[in-house]
């Protein structure tokens, strides 16, 4: 996610700078030294904008939920895998039918794991995806609004080391982060997944 904002926010700018390009002559451009620059640290805004930190926390225990369903499926097969085994071994078959039968039903247990995990892994990513995207597109619009009273020429994302050096007296990071808290409000689904979460916590504390 934080890759994925970082590249949002530079292509952002890009896109300001291509569209002041087919607006203003070269010349002017060149000429102009009085752009108003400003730069937003990405790993601050993924650390503290809510929206972020609900998405990452929803993310992550789906993520796990995931797993945990995957590792059961997986422990129930290897075990019907050593029940058979164990059988073929004491000579508990009767038939050669009976035995191929017992073959055919971890195959089929065996296909139907991948298929979950292929199914659940790609309902996952499209997720995750889904919130990059609004993550995104919510950092976008803020930002519109934002500059109709800043006016600032272009404003950088600054993650890494992607801008080597960067005065910090256009470090606009808590301002941007201060806004967007402010107008976040919560997805009733989202509101749900972290109630439904706190209260499985909270019951297995309890124990």
């Amino acid at each position: 996610m934080l890759a994925a904002l970082a590249a949002m926010m530079m292509t952002a700018c890009n896109q300001k700078a291509e569209q002041q390009e087919e607006t203003t002559p070269v010349a002017s451009v060149k000429e102009k030294s009085d752009l108003k620059l400003a730069y937003v640290e990405i790993d601050t805004l993924m650390a503290q904008y809510q929206l972020c930190k609900d998405y990452n926390e929803v993310g992550n225990t789906e993520g796990e939920n995931i797993q945990r369903t995957l590792a059961q499926k997986q422990r129930a097969l290897e075990q019907h895998y050593a029940a058979v085994q164990q059988k073929y071994e004491s000579n508990g078959f009767t038939s050669q039918a009976e035995l191929e039968r017992a073959q055919a039903s971890l195959q089929k247990e065996q296909q139907e794991l991948q298929e979950l995990n292929a199914r659940l892994t790609s309902s996952f990513q499209e997720q995750q995806m889904k919130y990059t995207e609004e993550m995104r597109d919510s950092i976008q619009k803020f930002l519109k609004s934002y500059n109709k009273t800043k006016k600032y020429d272009m404003i950088f994302s600054k993650a890494g080391d992607n801008i080597l050096y960067a005065n910090t007296a256009f470090d606009i990071t808590q301002d941007v982060l201060k806004g967007l808290n402010k107008r976040y409000v919560r997805r009733p689904e989202i509101a749900a997944k972290l109630k439904s979460k706190e209260a499985k916590k909270d019951a297995k504390n309890k124990k």
